[in-house]
C-alpha cells in the first residue's frame, strides 16, 4: 500500500495532479484545499489514502495526515463515497468541518456539492462524537510542512476541560459555540466563557 508520495508536480487537472516519482508519474484526486498549495515544477509531498478495486486502483492526496483521516472518517457515513468525501473537504477545512459537527450545523455541511439536507444530518448526527477525537489528534497528524490553519487554543480548551472531567463531545461542543461567538480568543478565555455556558463558572 503506498500511504505517501514525494516529487515533483508534473501537472494539475481539476481534481487532481500528476506528480513525478523518481520519473513515474502518479495520478493522484485531490480536494481543492490541497490542489490550490501545488504548482506545475514545485517539489510536493502528499498523505496517500490508495483503493483498490476491481478495474483500477485509485490514489487520493492531501497535504496533512490530518485531512486523509478526516476523507477516511466521512467515508464511514452511509452514502458518502470518495467524491462526495473530496467535495466535502474541497469545501470545508479539517477545523470548519470540526466546528460545524461540535455544533451539529447541518447548513455548512451542506455548501458541499452532492451534500443534501438529509446527508448533511446524517453526517452531523453520525460524527458529532467523533469530531473531539479528530480535534485532539490534528496537531500529532500534522507531520507536513504545508499544514491546516492552527488552532491551539481550541485545542488546549477541549484539553483543559478534558482533565476537569468532561467528556470529549461536551468539552469540544462548549468550546465550538464559545469560539465561534467570539472568533479569535485565548484557551483561558475560551475555558471560562466555556464552563460559565455550562452553569459551572
Amino acid at each position: 500500500m503506498i500511504g505517501k508520495l514525494t516529487g515533483t508536480v508534473d501537472s494539475i487537472a481539476e481534481d487532481a495532479v500528476i506528480l513525478d516519482v523518481n520519473g513515474v508519474g502518479y495520478l493522484v484526486q485531490c480536494p481543492s484545499s490541497t490542489l490550490s498549495r501545488l504548482s506545475a515544477g514545485a517539489h510536493a509531498s502528499l498523505m496517500i489514502e490508495m483503493k483498490v478495486s476491481e478495474d483500477a486502483i485509485r490514489l487520493f492526496g492531501f497535504v496533512s495526515a490530518e485531512e486523509r483521516e478526516w476523507f477516511r472518517l466521512l467515508q464511514t457515513v452511509q452514502s458518502v463515497g470518495s467524491k462526495v468525501a473530496l467535495a466535502i473537504l474541497s469545501t470545508l477545512s479539517p477545523r470548519d468541518l470540526q466546528r460545524a459537527l461540535a455544533l451539529g450545523d447541518k447548513a455548512m455541511i451542506g455548501r458541499a456539492p452532492g451534500v443534501g439536507p438529509k446527508l448533511a444530518l446524517r453526517l452531523t448526527t453520525e460524527l458529532k462524537d467523533k469530531a473531539p477525537a479528530m480535534m485532539l489528534r490534528g496537531e500529532a497528524h500534522n507531520d507536513m510542512p504545508v499544514a491546516v490553519a492552527p488552532r491551539g487554543a481550541e485545542a488546549d480548551a477541549v484539553a483543559a476541560l478534558l482533565k476537569l472531567g468532561y467528556s470529549e463531545s461536551i468539552a469540544a461542543t462548549s468550546v465550538a459555540k464559545v469560539a465561534n461567538d467570539l472568533g479569535e480568543a485565548e484557551a483561558g478565555v475560551l475555558i471560562r466563557e466555556a464552563l460559565r455556558n455550562m452553569g459551572k463558572a
